[in-house]
């Protein structure tokens, strides 16, 4: 049965009950087991063998050669992206955002150019969820454009996830838009997520969430350790734009574990380990490794959800190496050293999280609670309207203790804008609401207030 039917199905039904508040919808969505065995290691290893092929793709390497530097890379990656469009009607519009920068390790006016794909949603297209990775390549010195900058996993790995999944979900419909960013200038100064994150502001988009992968191909460890059960998901604690007055309303009601960024973390943990056997979503409670950065914090810097995933343990002798063997030791972002089976599986989660969030609704907007001094605790939230309700069955209210990492209590409302949980004291919990499709999709779930808000006010 195709997804368009097996919907209507459902729909037809749960929705009766589902009106009402009776009952929830069942949460099966079978639709995403489908998306998951879709990926296919092989796919993702010919992207990144041609990806290494290019010899470099350092971002002030060479543009007009078709064989070498990031200016044949990102040719090429646009054919890549215009021959999966053709086999699905035309699906995808591609946009080559772009800005001349210049800074410390971009010493002349340089373009940095974005190739990027839009599959736009049928109910409600200006609801957002990108899926990114960066492009460039570079050795041990960030200024050397010019030997070979092989990138395999730092970030071919990446690369080649985003096309396999602008491969796999275009043929599908959803209801929000998909955006599919292959970005440049992350090792000169993460200038390809700034490009992005500006382009989208400028479309007026309401950015759901940034899924930025970012060194994913390889589970084997500098210390020889390998685990392929499990990936990385860094995410900011508190938003980056938060002002003086919201950063006192969170020290007085909590929240610090609750920035959308972290709920859209849950979110993509949660889908994963339902689909995927023997697999595990490791939540690292910071916004990026010690020190280091990566294109999703552009996103943040505008109060935008954002995510990056880290492969499970990082070798880094290949990473930011010249390609050598020194003293017996291998060095070099090799091909040889990415696992293409553990990399489809780091693909099979953003694709079920991206599927999971374009499928289902956005979160409830303006969520409060209240239940001072008394036993109860109550929450509100402005009901969904417009495309954003489009096969909407109702809400969900969840809870969790305030030291628990994940939601684990949840009560269906039905279809209404408000829930009291009765004896549920609100000095002891951290609450949110997310809201749920006919056909099962459930969106992520909001904090109350400011804090938790997936949709922030623009910063300029």
């Amino acid at each position: 049965m195709g997804w368009k039917a097996w919907v209507v199905g459902v729909g037809t039904l749960i929705g009766a009950a589902a009106q009402a508040g009776d009952a929830p919808p069942p949460a099966d969505t079978p639709v995403l087991g489908e998306i998951a065995a879709a990926v296919s290691p092989t796919q993702l290893q010919a992207t990144v063998a041609q990806l290494v092929a290019f010899g470099t793709r350092h971002t002030l390497s060479d543009t007009r050669s078709d064989t070498r530097g990031i200016g044949a890379a990102r040719r090429w990656v646009r054919a890549r992206f215009e021959a999966i469009s053709r086999d699905c009607g035309g699906c995808l519009s591609l946009v080559t955002p772009s800005d001349t920068v210049t800074g410390p390790r971009v010493p002349q006016p340089t373009e940095i150019v974005d190739v990027v794909a839009v599959q736009k949603g049928v109910a409600d297209p200006q609801r957002v969820i990108v899926l990114s990775a960066h492009l460039d390549s570079r050795v041990s010195d960030v200024m050397d454009a010019t030997h070979d900058a092989p990138g395999a996993d730092d970030d071919g790995s990446g690369v080649a996830l985003v096309l396999e999944a602008a491969r796999v979900l275009s043929r599908y419909q959803f209801r929000a838009t998909l955006v599919y960013g292959v970005l440049s200038g992350e090792e000169q100064g993460l200038y390809g997520g700034k490009i992005l994150a500006r382009y989208a502001q400028q479309q007026g988009w309401f950015v759901e969430g940034d899924l930025n992968n970012d060194i994913v191909g390889s589970p084997r460890g500098e210390n020889g350790v390998l685990d392929n059960t499990r990936v990385r998901l860094f995410s900011e604690a508190t938003r980056e734009t938060e002002t003086a007055a919201q950063a006192r309303l969170r020290r007085d009601a909590g929240g610090e574990n609750d920035s959308p960024s972290r709920n859209l973390a849950r979110y993509v943990k949660r889908s994963a380990e339902r689909w995927l056997p023997n697999w595990r979503v490791d939540l690292v409670y910071r916004v990026d490794r010690d020190h280091r950065g990566g294109d999703h914090e552009a996103f943040n810097a505008l109060g935008m959800p954002a995510v990056c995933f880290r492969e499970s343990a990082e070798d880094y002798r290949r990473q930011h190496q010249d390609v050598r063997v020194e003293n017996g030791v291998v060095y070099g972002d090799t091909l040889d050293h990415v696992d293409f089976e553990y990399l489809a599986k780091v693909a099979a989660t953003n694709l079920l999280a991206a599927a999971a969030l374009a499928w289902a609704p956005p979160p409830p907007e303006d969520v409060k609670i209240s239940g001072a001094v008394t036993p109860d605790t109550r929450l509100s939230w402005q009901p969904l309207a417009d495309g954003a309700a489009a096969d909407l069955a109702g809400y969900r209210v969840w809870w969790r203790d305030t030291a628990a990492p994940e939601w684990t209590h949840s009560r269906w409302a039905g279809n209404t804008h408000e829930l009291t949980l009765k004896d549920i004291v609100i000095d002891d919990h951290d609450f949110g609401v997310s809201a749920v499709s006919k056909d099962g999709f459930e969106s992520p779930v909001e904090f109350p207030g400011p804090i938790g808000a997936f949709r922030a006010p623009p910063v300029q």
